[in-house]
């Protein structure tokens, strides 16, 4: 009976547990892992239910899952553990070169677009956050280079091979140029937006990606985050957003509906 007399060690392990779930549960909230675990969770409540009722074909099939669940959860969340370790293993020091990095990433990006924008040059660039977007990555060419405004500007220069395609910046690299991203599904009554657009909408409904637009026809720039898209954004905007200065909530709400 000495579970009914918990000590200071106890109540210390059920306050850093609870801790740890809540972290990882913050980590999971806005990524489509939730609804994975989700249905991990009515999985458990159905095992619960067949126990309860003895529905003995249920929960062997239930059972026999659950002995595979541990590697097939290793698999389907290893973007959000690849950056929930990421996060664990941020120390004060590491933030402060992040920073720095970020910052470097940040003015690249945007001299960039101001210089494809100048130019009229189609382009379409997306920046991995929490989601990852291997999935995605896979359906272009691995580049593997440090962010820069020279590498951009050539990667999406008239006729070269991969200028028709999406690219996708993982931290401080180019991860993958060229690449294909799903069209947004839903109703835009404005016709001038062209397949990029529609692209950059489609990735922002799938996945918490900052994904900018540059059209070739109006030279205007367009940002799109959360399935809601942006334009007409200048420089400083842009900064704003991709240095982290707005809040993720305060990013959605700032942008305009596609179908306004």
């Amino acid at each position: 009976m000495q579970f009914l007399r918990p000590g200071w060690g106890d109540l210390f392990e059920i306050l850093l547990v609870a801790f740890l779930l809540y972290r990882v549960l913050l980590i999971l909230q806005r990524t489509r892992a939730m609804q994975i675990l989700l249905g991990f969770v009515v999985l458990s409540v159905l095992y619960g239910a067949a126990r309860l009722f003895d529905l003995i074909l249920i929960r062997t099939l239930l059972e026999t899952t659950f002995q595979f669940g541990a590697i097939a959860a290793l698999v389907i969340f290893q973007p959000e553990l690849r950056a929930a370790l990421a996060r664990l293993g941020q120390t004060r020091m590491i933030r402060v070169f992040q920073r720095l990095e970020g910052s470097r990433v940040t003015d690249e990006i945007i001299e960039a677009v101001e210089r494809l924008s100048a130019k009229r040059i189609g382009a379409i660039i997306a920046i991995e956050r929490d989601v990852g977007l291997e999935e995605y990555a896979q359906s272009g060419s691995p580049v593997h280079a440090r962010v820069s405004a020279e590498m951009l500007t050539t990667i999406f220069t008239p006729y070269s091979p991969l200028h028709d395609g999406a690219v996708l910046i993982s931290g401080d690299l180019i991860h993958t140029a060229g690449a294909i991203l799903p069209l947004t599904q839903s109703s835009i009554p404005d016709r001038s937006l062209g397949t990029r657009h529609r692209a950059a909408l489609g990735l922002s409904e799938e996945t918490d990606a900052v994904v900018i637009v540059v059209s070739e026809e109006t030279a205007k720039i367009s940002l799109a985050v959360g399935g809601r898209l942006e334009r007409g954004v200048g420089g400083d905007r842009l900064r704003q957003i991709l240095s982290g200065a707005l809040p993720e909530r305060d990013i959605a709400l700032a942008t305009t509906p596609a179908t306004a």
